[in-house]
Formats: structure tokens, sequence, C-alpha cells
């Protein structure tokens, strides 16, 4: 007889606290008010955007509360994965896990390209793609070391980042004009505002990416809801202050397609050799660096996640033994982030990023009403308040991004539907989907258990 025990699946680390979720939270997403929102002008003018940007924050604030419930009943590195697959078995888990992949390994090729913008503004020989593939090469390496590592880390640029926000607004606040937010306005209509939406959601991309360390947190039943909730907060008042402090300090229009708009808009205030301007574009870096960081860590537990769950070759679910870091997922996303730096411009980057993120929000909520169908005893440390209106208005406004996204943006929406079809037909035809996971407890629904 055989007595050779099974080697234990691989395994991540319990060390984050409350602390440290609300840095990786706010570190996540902060580089979105750094960037990336202010396309959303061009297409909707500060008026326009503004309106947008309160759909979005109505539809954040709806849908954590939602999402909160689902990451502490099942603490999975998967996250949506994790629930649709539950909720919905092998073909929902791929979709969800697809959309996520997207979105997770295309928000960093747009913050690195950020990142080499901001360091081009300060030094002009210095090359953009350099730049940001060298970022890619040190944060991969950071990632390496140790989630305790990460977290320190990812909590040290946050707070900067959040302080040089602050910073940033009360520096600008007294040159704040009604009349320049109002100047050059664009018809107000529902086009601008649809056409905007993608560019409102990324103040809140990734806020998501918290579930995707649940496996790597002390006590995440207590522990998640806090670090979701207060970094929420904290990036509502952020992105509203940043974006309508911005919109009225000087002509709009200059600042509406570039990737440093902050540093822009003091240097056209203060004047661009200001020593104010040069220390906010230099400690600027941090924030773009917290969320570079933050999506690393994103990315890499998903693939980490589906290649254990067979969603993905074998090779990318492997745990370094010493730094207990899934080292080859972090490699794997770096290589696709590289070739997205390569191939597209920030704003087709960001949209591809996004609207990986509204189909996988949209699975998410249908998951939380299957599951409150198929498994009423599922214990549910945290319950979406005001269930089911709060879900619903989420679902809807989700539903709605996304027809603004696929209308205003056909092509990159017809590659992103192209690609789950053409792998969620491979994934069919060989067969996985007739091999549920029964080794992954918290994979099983109850009666499976």
């Amino acid at each position: 007889m055989n007595n050779t025990a099974a080697p234990a699946p691989p395994a991540l680390q319990k060390v984050l606290r409350p602390l440290h979720l609300w840095a990786l939270a706010v570190g996540l997403v902060i580089s979105g008010e750094y960037f990336g929102w202010n396309y959303g002008w061009a297409v909707a003018g500060p008026v326009g955007f503004l309106v947008a940007t309160l759909l979005i924050t109505v539809l954040y604030v709806t849908f954590i509360f939602s999402f909160t419930e689902l990451t502490t009943a099942i603490p999975h590195a998967g996250g949506p994965f994790a629930y649709s697959y539950r909720a919905f078995g092998p073909l929902g888990g791929f979709v969800a896990g697809y959309a996520t992949l997207v979105e997770f390994l295309f928000a960093p090729p747009a913050i690195a390209a950020a990142l080499g913008s901001y360091g081009h503004f300060l030094y002009p020989r210095v090359p953009v793609l350099g730049t940001a593939l060298g970022c890619y090469v040190v944060f991969i390496g950071i990632n390496l070391l140790g989630i305790r590592e990460s977290a320190r880390f990812s909590l040290l640029v946050t707070l900067l980042a959040v302080a040089e926000l602050l910073l940033y607004m009360g520096l600008v606040a007294p040159h704040f004009k009604v009349s320049n937010f109002l100047a050059h306005p664009l018809p107000l209509g529902p086009a601008g505002v649809f056409a905007a939406l993608p560019f409102a959601i990324w103040f809140y991309l990734a806020i998501e990416g918290v579930a995707m360390v649940a496996e790597e947190v002390e006590n995440p039943r207590q522990t998640i809801p806090k670090g979701y909730l207060y970094g929420l907060g904290t990036l509502v008042v952020l992105a509203l202050g940043v974006m309508v402090l911005t919109g009225g300090v000087a002509d709009w229009r200059r600042l509406s397609r570039i990737d440093y708009p902050l540093p822009e808009a003091l240097g056209l205030v203060l004047g661009r050799h200001s020593r104010w301007t040069q220390l906010f574009a230099s400690i600027g870096l941090f924030g773009l660096v917290a969320s570079f960081h933050g999506t690393i860590i994103g990315y890499s537990r998903q693939v980490f996640a589906l290649a254990r769950s067979g969603y993905l070759p074998g090779f990318l679910a492997r745990v370094n033994p010493l730094f207990r870091t899934p080292h080859w997922a972090l490699a794997a996303g770096g290589g696709v982030g590289a070739a997205a730096l390569l191939t597209g411009t920030t704003a087709q980057v960001i949209v591809l990023s996004v609207l990986g993120a509204v189909v996988m929000y949209g699975m998410s909520l249908l998951s939380l009403f299957a599951l409150r169908r198929k498994e009423p005893q599922l214990e549910r440390p945290f319950t979406a308040p005001f269930y089911p209106f709060f879900p619903l208005l989420a679902l809807a406004l989700t539903l709605l991004s996304l027809g603004a996204i696929v209308y205003y943006n056909w092509l990159l929406s017809l590659l992103f539907f192209a690609g789950l079809g053409l792998m969620l037909g491979i994934y069919a035809l060989l067969g996985r989907h007739r091999r549920p996971l029964h080794d992954d407890a918290l994979l099983a629904p109850a009666q499976d258990l």
C-alpha cells in the first residue's frame, strides 16, 4: 500500500490586517486620481463629467457594500471567479475569471505609461516607454519578496500619495474659479455623459482587488469589511475634490488629453518652475507607484487562483518556496503588460481594463442574488445593506455603464468579447467544464461540502 500523503495545495501566508487592506484598497485605485479621468473632459467637459462621476460614485458605493458580502463569505484568492463558480458552476467562473484578468492585466500598463510620462515631465531626456518597462521589472521584483513586505511598501506609498493629494487640493483651492469650470462647455446630454463613464470608473477601478488577497488576511470576516469601507470613503473624498478643483483653476482643455494633468495644472497656476510644481511632480510618482504595485498584486493572485483551479496552465500556480509568492504568475502577467505597453495608447488600455471590470461587476452581483437563493445557510459575516435595493441599483448602473462603453468603443468591445468567446470555446471543447472542482471547499456548494 502506498502511504505517501498527497502534496498540500499551494498556500499563501495570512498576515494582512485592517490598515494593510485600507492601504491596498486606496493604493490600488489612487493613481486614478492622478491621471486617466481627465480624458473624460475631452468627451463631456467638466460639467458632463461631473454628472458621470456622481453616477459612478453611486455605482461603487452600492457595489462595494454588495461585493463585501461575497468577499467575507467566500475569502478566496480568485475573488469574483470564486463567487461566480460557486453560483453558476465552471462556465460562470470562467467568464468572471476572464473579465477580472482583463481588468487587472491591462490596468498596470496604463499606470506604467503614466509613470513614464511623469518622469518625462520632470526630466525630458527620460524616455517614457523605457521607464514604463523598467517599472515592471522593479515592482515585480518587490512583489516576489513576499506579501508582508509588499503590504508594508504599499502602506508607505499610499500614505504619501494621500498626503500629496491633500496638499495639491490645498495649493489649487485658492485659484479655483467657477467661471473656469463652466467655460468652453460641451453640450450637456446623455451622449457626453455616457461616453465619459469609462473615465469616471477609472477614479475607483480596482478597489475590488482587495478580494484577491482574501486568503492572506488575518480574520478576513472582520478585517475585509473595514478595509473596503474605509478605503472607499477615502477615495470618494479624493476623487471629487481633485476633479472639481482641477477643473476650476485653468483652461480644462489643456489638461484633457495628457497623462500628467495635476502637475500641469500646478504649472499653469504657480509656474512650471515653481518649487511646489517640481515637488508635486516628483512625489506624485508615489500615487502611481501605489496603484501599480497594488494591481501587480491583484493580477498575480488572479492568475494564481485560476491556474490552481485548472483554468490556466498549472505551472502558474506554483508558489516560491522561500518567499511564498506566486512567482510564475507575477512574471506571466508582466509579459502581458509589457506587450500592451508596446501596442496601445493610454486611453484604449483604460477602456479595455474598465470593460473587463464592468463585466466582472455584473457577474459578481448576479452571483450575490444566486447565492442568496441557492445557499441561504451560507455564513455571511457581512450582509449587503438595503438588500435587494443596493445590489439592484448597482446592477442597473453596471449594465448602463457596459452599454455605454460598448456603444462608444465598439472595436475594443469586439476584441474583448471575441477573446472571451474564443477562450470559452476552447475551454468547452476540452471538456473542462464537465470536471467540477471538489478539492477546494470554498468553491464547492454547501450541499457538496
